[in-house]
């Protein structure tokens, strides 16, 4: 990610990077673009030597399962890159910027569905009867004002 720098008038700013973000998704979407079939695999060149150990934890633990990520833990970075890279290499396992809109929308609304069953109160899973009276009832409007 190109991360805006909010103490400069020159460079991209947080809006820029969305609409970026937003029109990149849309030609991918529009192209069928597939990276994991056009052949992108995480290696220590192009991804796993750019970012912190525990980012390439939480890929290894996404990608190939918690147990692989333990055997690689106590590992220095450049050694826990490279065994990372091999773990990795038939996965199919994308970094979060270039995984498929789709797919980021399910992960991230995975934990959000909790929240969605939650039974909402009276007063909002109710009817509009209760706005159309007090409407009509003068006292209401008084207490409203």
């Amino acid at each position: 990610y190109e991360r805006p720098n909010p103490y400069s008038g020159n460079g991209i700013s947080q809006h820029g990077l969305d609409r970026r973000m937003a029109e990149a998704e849309r030609l991918a979407q529009a192209t069928g673009l597939d990276l994991v079939e056009a052949g992108w695999r995480p290696t220590v060149e192009n991804y796993l030597g750019r970012v912190t150990k525990t980012r390439i934890i939480e890929a290894v633990r996404e990608g190939a399962g918690d147990r692989a990520a333990d055997l690689i833990a106590h590992l220095k970075k450049g050694d826990m890159a490279k065994e990372a890279e091999r773990l990795l290499a038939d996965t199919g396992w994308l970094p979060e910027p270039l995984r498929p809109a789709i797919e980021a929308q399910a992960v991230d609304g995975a934990t959000d569905q909790d929240e969605d069953s939650v039974a909402l109160p009276d007063f909002l899973a109710g009817g509009h009867e209760d706005t159309a009276e007090a409407a009509d009832d003068p006292e209401a409007l008084i207490a409203a004002e």
